[in-house]
């Protein structure tokens, strides 16, 4: 059987480059690239070892922890204890998610079987499974870059949750239990009295709102039907103008309306705001639906009322 020696450790020295890239990438590591490869050298050097007498050595379990160190001291060097057992182990991390995804790929595509007697019998041979090369090279990318994408989608997601609060709105008696997105791009205000606006996503609520209020918000013309004829609408003396400007959009109107109370509870603690409208909008304003509302920041200045313990 011909073993292609080069070929295999080429593999390798571009696998662990990919590696270390990622785990660059996930910590937001700089870098240079010269470490980084020579960080790959060392750690492909152990497929032309495994071929000496060192082979006992490099196969070990303590000598294969001991090249995963000299790869992460050489591509991000040593500057204080911390930051090198942060590496190592996101090192690892990126090394089980790309390998696991690879193994479970592999079973996930490949089933054995064969059929005997109307029965269907699985089996292996008695030296497992080898994944090839072949399906090594081709799925080793595609995973590595599933996997940063999934990493960066976390963070967006942690920074997102960090934002969320819990929001309660009081309209004389319906009572909105929501959750809220802290956005300091959000500086749409009352041109008139300079009172806040935040954004409410009305189909999230349509239950405990007017039905003839919602019914005109979702036809996308509420601002036009309200100026036109407003004689009948619920909450009229409640129910504010506001023109906005949307990013590559020309001058539009929104409807809102006054609460009587809009409580927001932060990690901070909980934050009564009482002059403030809620803009009714028809389009959703999170695909996930992890929030329901776009908070304005000026409804979070001041003390809060109650601290959360």
């Amino acid at each position: 059987m011909a073993i292609y020696l080069d070929v295999i450790w080429l593999l390798n020295f571009t696998f662990d480059g990919m590696l270390l890239l990622l785990t660059a990438l996930i910590l937001k590591r700089s870098f240079k690239w010269h470490r980084l490869m020579l960080g790959a050298l060392i750690g492909s050097s152990i497929v032309v070892l495994l071929f000496t007498p060192a082979a006992p050595l490099v196969s070990h379990p303590a000598g294969k922890l001991l090249f995963s160190l000299l790869m992460v001291i050489t591509a991000f060097s040593f500057k204080r204890f911390s930051f090198f057992i942060q590496n190592l182990l996101t090192f690892y991390f990126s090394t089980f998610i790309v390998g696991g995804g690879i193994i479970g790929l592999h079973f996930f595509l490949k089933t054995e079987f064969s059929v005997f007697s109307g029965i269907v019998n699985t089996y292996s041979t008695g030296y497992g499974d080898p994944v090839s090369w072949m399906f090594v090279a081709a799925a080793f990318p595609a995973l590595w870059y599933f996997s940063r994408r999934r990493v960066e989608e976390f963070e967006t997601k942690k920074i997102q949750y960090d934002q969320i609060a819990e929001v309660s709105i009081r309209i004389e008696d319906s009572f909105l239990q929501i959750r809220g997105l802290i956005d300091s791009g959000n500086q749409l205000s009352d041109p008139l009295t300079k009172v806040p606006v935040m954004i409410l996503g009305v189909q999230y609520v349509r239950d405990q709102l007017p039905q003839q209020l919602v019914s005109n918000i979702m036809s996308g013309d509420a601002a036009v039907s309200f100026l036109n004829d407003s004689s009948e609408w619920p909450w009229l003396d409640r129910l504010r103008i506001i023109p906005y400007r949307g990013v590559g959009q020309s001058h539009q109107f929104l409807l809102g309306v006054k609460p009587d109370l809009v409580k927001i509870t932060t990690a901070e603690g909980v934050f009564e705001v009482k002059k403030a409208i809620v803009g009714l909008n028809a389009e959703p304003l999170s695909s996930d639906g992890d929030f329901q509302c776009i908070l304005h920041p000026k409804m979070l200045q001041g003390d809060p009322v109650q601290h959360v313990s």
